[in-house]
């Protein structure tokens, strides 16, 4: 009877000490886990205009796999103007640990400018626009501000830190598409683009033939083809600011510092004209509809 009473406690003494091995072992990854195997948001250091927001994002892609190519930034701002502000933009999806530098566009500047911004919040939340998986991250004012104002590591650094593929990780945001024309400086203006409609190449395409033919030369052959009105015209993302349609049509095309834009009450009945400053555009951003 004894006997059987000893072995009992000894069973019952080597299970009890298997569970809280077991709970001890699951606590230890858990706290692994949260120390090692959480998503990490690092705000780094942009190399480009203030409205751009520079980040990395590290995640367990295995574990949680996702084409992530979205962010937004939400500000609540209960004691100050504005009260609430949220820009969100869209950038090339990545299906791993990345960094990029994201255009906010100007909400970004009117978010970090708010007034009382050191008594707001903020949430940076990084996510898939198609899936849904989101991952967010709350901040007080001050830290995000401080977070943004004394990054160190740019995007190409902390990319080259963490041996990332930098053949992906870093794309141009432009694909700029090989034209049939080149880029070149005008005295006082600056680069220009060496077309023939361009006047200050008019004397180089002077005598020339087929695509080089005169300035004068091409606006006739554009007269005889039927003009038309347009409805519509707009410049999409992605400028770079090359003065080729303002030498065009400089009534309906403004170049900024950092883009262009179109002239208020600009005239819209020179279709052929427009059409021209669209077709010479290198990175293809100015767009128009036709008026019925």
């Amino acid at each position: 009877m004894s006997t059987s009473l000893i072995a009992m406690g000894v069973a019952l003494f080597l299970i009890i000490n298997l569970v809280v091995g077991l709970a001890a072992l699951s606590l230890l990854f858990g706290t692994f886990e949260t120390l090692f195997g959480k998503p990490k948001l690092t705000i780094l250091r942009s190399t480009k205009s203030g409205n751009y927001f520079a980040f990395g994002f590290k995640w367990n892609s295995s574990k949680e796999p996702a084409s992530i190519d979205q962010v937004t930034i939400r500000l609540f701002n209960p004691f100050g103007k504005p009260t609430q502000v949220e820009v969100s933009k869209n950038f090339e999806a990545k299906t791993s640990s990345f960094a990029t530098d994201v255009e906010m566009g100007p909400g970004f500047l009117e978010l970090l400018g708010a007034e009382k911004f050191d008594l707001a919040t903020l949430q940076v939340v990084v996510q898939s626009s198609k899936s849904g998986i989101s991952w967010q991250f709350d901040m007080k004012g001050p830290k995000f501000r401080k977070l943004v104002s004394e990054a160190k590591l740019t995007v190409d650094q902390f990319i080259g830190d963490y041996k990332m593929d930098s053949s992906t990780e870093s794309k141009p945001p432009i694909d700029i598409p090989m034209r049939s024309f080149i880029a070149d400086t005008v005295p006082g203006k600056g680069a220009q683009i060496a077309i023939p409609t361009n006047p200050a190449f008019a004397a180089h395409f002077a005598g020339m033939g087929g695509g080089g033919a005169s300035a004068s030369a091409t606006a006739g052959a554009a007269a005889t083809a039927e003009n038309y009105k347009i409805a519509k015209v707009w410049i999409e993302p992605g400028c770079i600011v090359c003065n080729a349609c303002e030498d065009i049509y400089k009534d309906v095309f403004e170049v900024k510092a950092d883009t262009c834009i179109i002239r208020p009450n600009a005239p819209l009945d020179d279709g052929l004209r427009i059409q021209e400053a669209a077709e010479a555009c290198p990175v293809e951003v100015i767009k128009y509809t036709k008026a019925s």
